[in-house]
Order: C-alpha cells, then sequence, then structure tokens
C-alpha cells in the first residue's frame, strides 16, 4: 500500500483481543472490535514505520481536520511498556514491560480478517486469543471530536503466526481449575457409582472429602483505559 499512514507491523504480541465479537470497555459506549498491541523495543524497523504514518496522520490532520494548524501538543495512541497508564498513572502490566504499547480498533461494520500463517481464514476462535503473536494491520489518522484534537488508530487485518502463553481473561483449563487430568481422580477422592449413595460424614466409611476450591485471581485491567477487562 501507498498510504504513508499504514502500518503492517512484524511480529507482536495481542493482548485484551476482541477480534471475532464487537465489545465496549463501559455500558453505553460504542462496541468495536479490537486489540491491544505490544511491539518490542528491539523491532526498531516497526517502530520506525509507526513513527513516519503517525507524522504523516499530523500531516493530514492540519489539512483535513485542524484548520491548517497543528495543535500545540497532539496526542498519540502508543505509549512506553515500561512506563505508566495514562489513564490513571499506574505502572502498565508486566507484559509490557520491554514493549511499545497501542490499542487499535475497528467500527462493527469492518471486521477485520483474522488469518494464519498461511493466509488461511481461521474459523475457530479459540485458536485467537491474549497472549497469541501476530502480525496486524494499522492505519493512523487524525481526529477532531468534542474539542479534542489527536491521532487515533485504526484496526486491520491480523495475522496469527505462533501460539505464545495465554495473558489473564482466558478461562482456566479444567486440568487447571481442578488440578485432575482426564481419566484421573484425585488423591483421596472417591468417585461415587450412579445410584451409590455416598457417605457425607467425615470418618465414616467411604467419605470422600470435597475439593477445596480457592479465590479467582484478580480481574486484569487493560493497559490502555485502566479499566477492568
Amino acid at each position: 500500500m501507498n498510504d504513508l499512514t499504514n502500518v503492517t507491523t512484524g511480529e507482536v504480541r495481542l493482548s485484551y483481543v476482541h477480534l471475532f465479537k464487537p465489545y465496549a470497555a463501559m455500558q453505553g459506549q460504542e462496541e468495536k472490535y479490537s486489540c491491544t498491541i505490544l511491539v518490542p523495543k528491539t523491532d526498531a524497523d516497526t517502530m520506525g514505520r509507526i513513527n513516519a504514518a503517525i507524522d504523516a496522520a499530523k500531516q493530514k490532520g492540519i489539512s483535513e481536520k485542524w484548520n491548517g494548524q497543528c495543535p500545540p501538543i497532539v496526542p498519540v495512541p502508543v505509549y512506553d511498556g515500561d512506563g505508566v497508564r495514562p489513564s490513571d498513572g499506574m505502572a502498565f502490566g508486566p507484559e509490557c514491560k520491554g514493549h511499545w504499547v497501542f490499542t487499535a480498533s475497528a467500527k462493527i461494520d469492518y471486521r477485520p480478517e483474522v488469518v494464519d500463517n498461511m493466509g488461511n481464514p481461521i474459523i475457530n476462535q479459540s485458536e485467537v486469543y491474549s497472549g497469541m503473536y501476530g502480525r496486524v494491520n494499522v492505519s493512523f489518522y487524525p481526529y477532531s471530536f468534542g474539542g479534542k484534537k489527536g491521532i487515533g488508530c485504526g484496526l486491520g487485518p491480523v495475522m496469527k503466526t505462533r501460539d505464545g502463553e495465554a495473558l489473564g481473561g482466558s478461562a482456566p483449563s479444567a486440568a487447571q481449575a481442578f488440578g485432575v487430568q482426564p481419566g484421573q481422580t484425585s488423591a483421596g477422592y472417591a468417585t461415587p457409582q450412579y445410584g451409590a449413595a455416598m457417605p457425607a460424614t467425615p470418618g465414616a466409611a467411604g467419605y470422600a472429602p470435597q475439593p477445596q476450591y480457592t479465590q479467582p485471581s484478580a480481574q486484569r485491567i487493560n493497559p490502555i483505559t485502566g479499566l477492568p477487562y
């Protein structure tokens, strides 16, 4: 593509992935397809092209949105993952360390294509999750809305390149939740036969202690908005 505001990244990590179903962080907000993109700071090529695309978007803003003038301060959507979130001043999550962080989104009528590393459409939605690695096509654009001016980021096609450790927001597997594998019984836990009564009194023959449950982990916070995921 010749559009200077358009960039296809090198390999990045994806977080807060909403590529198959649009999502709104708060009730009443417009639902959009979106994902947060973590660009490793070692990828100078991708960041150089992103910075050039942002500069091109600023020039578009001067000519098309901002009445021929560039604002003294132009908010941009890319943040330093080793710094603090713009929403609340708290540190970004550990997965953001050593990365540049930004969120790209697309309106509900423009669902992005999601493909594997051979370019085939991904049908099984469970293959696309927060923590996987991929390449993303994004476009930077100027906006002027409600008295605010700045640069936004639009989401285009996404290619999954490989799996990665799932980040928060993914449900645990049964094995993780209950500590057992298929066909395995927990230590000290006797699975009753259907139709057989199971003693419920501690110390009684055949008594099976109830499994202990742990409290769920704390809810993750979106590093860009500071809102619960």
